[in-house]
């Protein structure tokens, strides 16, 4: 389900590098400036980025016939010397904005790397300020959804005809694009982009989704690739049907760490002393939801769409909240639920999931037979893994209606020429399971993986991390790369504010969350 799009420091350790020989820095093109023409950006999320566009083919084997327009931004670099040139980057998805996230990554650099590096975001086609932007059914999240859990064959039913119509609303409405929205294309759009920036290589970091977008890039254009950073590898012999059952299995372990955690902190939330006991809490709740829901808005499926972000991200404020929302719910505050709702669960935009299921519904085939989802899935559900299997199958389930032709799997690695690619994967990342990390370093060449220890979160890079941001930072800086297999500590777990951890915690900061494949 679970769009991979991310979130992103303190453990120190030795770090040993093996130094590649230098790269000379990337000249500006001389003379007038050709491509993309940028202005300051005049969206308040964008501000203090330079923002422009670029039309690009709707189908790259037909350059000439239609076009696109794609929505850039640019943290230009503050240096005078020793310009690097671009590092073009992407946060997942997929369907998931990145002009933004151009900042963000700017913001976090060394100044030494924001001196020498024009940061360049974009939304992929059909994302955001791209054209056409694509929204099928803006209403399809609207709360009380029908219960995720099938318990009768009604429920089923109801499901089932949601996901069919929300294919064919897809189709109705945008047609023959739908075959050209794969990560293929995306690929070649970022090409396109080099192309247009006038830079013969470029470098790249993408986290979640974005992971897949690079090694696809990297596969099809190694020669193009100077630098490039995957962070949470999506697993790519599983997309896109088994990488979601993976999923379940391991966000069944992170919202579990998060009722174990609860449980240590029984003296402040009273939900519970051990993890059986707060689990037990959680889904009494959950039951009470679906014949009552809170507010009359957050019902059982808007729980779990609420508490999800707890197996993203156990960093900051997080826990700490989820465990206040609940443990004031059921203490009789509704109004904290649904709070909490509509900070972490509420999907307001469907641009995201329109493009989500676009691009993964035809990236390659899913399985058309219903009774294959109702057995993997069944079968999940039955050994214990309840959390997120049933949410997860029918936010996919679209693909198995999709009416676009689904393309062939892209063999990713299968090419020559590709220079070393740095990975970051936490063991016990969940959106984005750890064998992604480990396989896509087999598959690319000569990588380098960078293991953060018994770590939860999704997206490692720049969370204040020193050992994973060292690593990030040198190689950026010199091409310098760890030892493959490197080791860090994760980040503590989050604590309680107070003994009255159970009061609103509005003025607390909550860090960025790459949020679903």
């Amino acid at each position: 389900m679970n769009k991979l799009a991310i979130t992103t420091a303190v453990a120190g350790a030795g770090v040993v590098t093996l130094s590649l020989a230098p790269i000379t820095a990337q000249a500006r093109p001389a003379g007038p400036a050709a491509g993309p023409a940028w202005s300051s950006c005049t969206e308040e999320s964008l501000d203090g980025l330079e923002c422009a566009t670029l039309s690009v083919p709707l189908d790259h084997a037909a350059p000439n016939g239609s076009q696109i327009t794609l929505a850039l931004s640019r943290a230009r670099h503050t240096g005078t010397t020793g310009y690097q040139g671009v590092l073009l980057v992407n946060p997942g998805g997929p369907g998931g904005t990145g002009r933004d996230f151009a900042l963000r990554v700017a913001n976090h650099l060394p100044a030494g790397l924001r001196a020498a590096y024009d940061v360049i975001g974009f939304d992929p086609r059909g994302v955001g300020g791209s054209s056409p932007s694509l929204s099928c059914d803006p209403g399809y999240f609207k709360p009380v959804r029908p219960d995720y859990v099938p318990r009768t064959p009604s429920l089923e039913s109801a499901w089932l005809g949601r996901s069919a119509a929300y294919a064919q609303a897809c189709g109705r409405k945008y047609g023959s694009l739908l075959s050209h929205l794969t990560t293929v294309d995306a690929a070649r759009d970022l090409d396109a982009i080099r192309a247009a920036l006038g830079d013969k290589q470029i470098n790249y970091y993408g986290a979640s989704y974005g992971t897949y977008l690079g090694a696809v890039y990297a596969t099809l254009f190694p020669a193009r690739v100077r630098r490039m950073v995957l962070d949470s590898s999506v697993r790519p012999s599983g997309v896109w049907y088994a990488d979601n059952l993976d999923q379940d299995r391991a966000f069944e372990g992170n919202i579990n760490a998060l009722f174990a955690w609860i449980a240590r902190y029984d003296a402040v939330y009273h939900l519970g002393t051990t993890e059986q006991a707060v689990r037990a809490a959680f889904y009494t709740t959950r039951e009470k939801l679906t014949a009552d829901p809170a507010g009359g808005i957050v019902g059982a499926d808007e729980l779990d769409d609420t508490y999800l972000v707890a197996g993203y991200i156990d960093l900051g404020a997080y826990w700490p909240y989820l465990a206040s929302a609940l443990a004031r719910y059921r203490a009789g505050d509704t109004a904290a639920l649904v709070d909490a709702y509509n900070r972490f669960g509420a999907t307001t935009d469907d641009n995201g999931y329109a493009v989500y299921n676009a691009v993964q519904c035809t990236d390659v085939r899913w399985p058309r037979d219903w009774a294959r989802w109702r057995r993997d899935n069944g079968r999940l559900y039955a050994a214990g893994v309840r959390f997120e299997t049933w949410a997860n199958a029918w936010y996919n389930a679209p693909c198995a209606f999709w009416p676009a032709r689904a393309g062939r799997p892209v063999d990713v690695g299968r090419t020559r020429g590709l220079p070393p690619v740095l990975l970051f994967q936490a063991t016990n990342d969940a959106a984005t399971p750890y064998a992604g990390g480990v396989e896509m370093s087999r598959r690319l060449a000569g990588s380098r993986l960078v293991i953060e220890d018994g770590g939860r979160t999704h997206g490692i890079v720049q969370r204040g991390n020193a050992c994973v941001d060292e690593k990030f930072d040198a190689f950026l800086a010199t091409g310098a790369l760890p030892a493959d297999r490197s080791h860090c500590a994760r980040l503590p777990e989050p604590v309680p504010p107070s003994a009255a951890g159970i009061r609103p915690l509005t003025a607390d900061r909550f860090p960025p969350v790459l949020r679903r494949p």
